[in-house]
Order: structure tokens, then C-alpha cells, then sequence
């Protein structure tokens, strides 16, 4: 009797195993707290922090890097805080204020005031907490989590600002295929 539910589970591993990109992406731990804090679903929130800071660190590895700053439409990674730091006080220093900041490339023009310090805003926990926030905010307006996604990049109304966030979120649904549920 135990045979027929085993052989099933093993079907749907085998299954599993075939649908399932080869360098399926496990979310780390962090993630998952997060995402259940702020009422998101977890693989859309860790595809967001891809699509936002994430690269290569070894071969067929993709993670989201804390130490990326994105200015005027350039990213730049830092190999530390306290580099990502220097820049950062750099660009502010020439006046430059659309900069995003951290794994979840939070817009410092904009949001400032949710990320506190420079320095504070480049701490892995609070910049994740925060891009949390915004995301689960945009979802409150909207219902609905594709039009939450793309909004979380870019949410105006202007067509071209919706062009770029269907865009956004079309990219953020192929890093959602990679990640293992």
C-alpha cells in the first residue's frame, strides 16, 4: 500500500528534475524571512533582488551582490561596504542624486528618508527590508503582482514609463523560472 505514494513521489521528483532549469537558483534564507514579513511570495521577491543586483560570483552561481550602486544607468560593484560606501559619498559629493543603492537598488533620490544614511543604506538586511516595503506597497495599490513588479522599477504612468515596467517585469519572471522552488 506504502509502494503506490512512494512511486509517485518519485515520478514527480523525476518529473521535477526534467522541468527544472540545470543551475536552479536556492533561495537563501534571508530571502524567505523577508518575504513572509511583508506578505510576499518568496521566489517573486529573491527574482526582484536577481533582476536588481544579481551576477555571476562562480560558474552557473547567480546571487544578488550588496555592494552595487547603479548610477545613471551604469551598475558599479564594489568588492566591500566600505567601497560601495566611497562611491557612493563620491556621487553624492558631485550632486548626483538618482543613484540606487544595495541588492535591491533602492533610488536614493526617492527614497532617502526609508533608507536612512548612506552608510545605512548598504547594510544587506535593511536595504532588503526596505526594497520589501516598497515592493509589498506596490502590490497594495495594484492587486496584482506582475503590475507590483514592474511599478517596484518604474512607477509612473507615462507610456514609456509602463513600457519599462512590463519590460522589468517580463525580466523578473525569467529569473523566477530559475529559482528552485
Amino acid at each position: 500500500m506504502l509502494e503506490k505514494p512512494i512511486a509517485i513521489y518519485r515520478l514527480v521528483f523525476i518529473l521535477a528534475a526534467l522541468v527544472m532549469p540545470a543551475k536552479a537558483e536556492i533561495i537563501p534564507a534571508n530571502y524567505h524571512k523577508i518575504a513572509i514579513e511583508n506578505n510576499i511570495p518568496t521566489t517573486i521577491f529573491y527574482a526582484v533582488a536577481l533582476a536588481e543586483s544579481g551576477h555571476k560570483i562562480k560558474v552557473g552561481r547567480y546571487r544578488p551582490w550588496p555592494w552595487t550602486l547603479n548610477v545613471a544607468g551604469i551598475p558599479r560593484r564594489y568588492p566591500t561596504r566600505n567601497a560601495a560606501y566611497n562611491g557612493l559619498i563620491f556621487f553624492l559629493q558631485q550632486g548626483v542624486k538618482s543613484i540606487d543603492i544595495g541588492i535591491m537598488q533602492i533610488n536614493w533620490r526617492y527614497h532617502h528618508n526609508k533608507l536612512g544614511t548612506p552608510w545605512h543604506a548598504l547594510e544587506p538586511i535593511h536595504n532588503t527590508r526596505t526594497g520589501a516595503r516598497i515592493l509589498n506597497d506596490e502590490y497594495k495599490k495594484t492587486g496584482e503582482w506582475k503590475q507590483a513588479i514592474g511599478r517596484y522599477h518604474s512607477p509612473g504612468q507615462k507610456p514609456m514609463q509602463k513600457k519599462r515596467a512590463l519590460n522589468y517585469a517580463n525580466r523578473v519572471i525569467k529569473h523566477i523560472q530559475r529559482i528552485k522552488h
